[in-house]
């Protein structure tokens, strides 16, 4: 599991190893240089977000496609033709504590968010405008 320490410490990484069409088509689609984004730990104990990170570039192809050792390697992908879009993302800030998901679905300023809708499962989701400043807020980051 890559962890907001471990993106703190990186301080920039390529966001590899998205296998999702979906969440792959977020990445390609929807981010662009500037934005910036939850961190959230999903493979932890409590699930929540974590920080703030910023997107730095877009169109990059994931490596992991190309390369035979990786468990994400796509035999279909090819250096010219790599289907496996994903962005180049900065670190900005590791709150204080993780915002648990728990907390994250009873709170009424965040009904709505992806994250808390039952069955969601993608490891890339949008999220509004309010949505990330009630987050930030909760997690005491100015």
């Amino acid at each position: 599991m890559y962890s907001i320490d471990d993106f703190a410490k990186d301080k920039k990484t390529v966001w590899t190893e998205v296998r999702n069409y979906q969440a792959r088509n977020f990445m390609r689609d929807q981010m662009h240089p500037g934005d910036r984004f939850l961190f959230y730990h999903s493979s932890s104990e409590p699930s929540g977000a974590a920080g703030v990170g910023e997107i730095l570039k877009t169109g990059v192809a994931d490596p992991t496609a190309l390369d035979r050792k990786s468990e994400y390697y796509d035999p279909k992908a090819m250096a010219a033709n790599n289907p496996w879009i994903t962005v180049e993302v900065g670190f900005v800030r590791k709150f204080s504590r993780v915002i648990a998901l728990a907390e994250i679905k009873t709170n009424p300023k965040l009904q709505g968010i992806m994250v808390a809708q039952k069955g969601s499962r993608l490891s890339i989701q949008p999220v509004s405008k309010a949505h990330f400043d009630e987050i930030r807020r909760m997690a005491g980051d100015k």
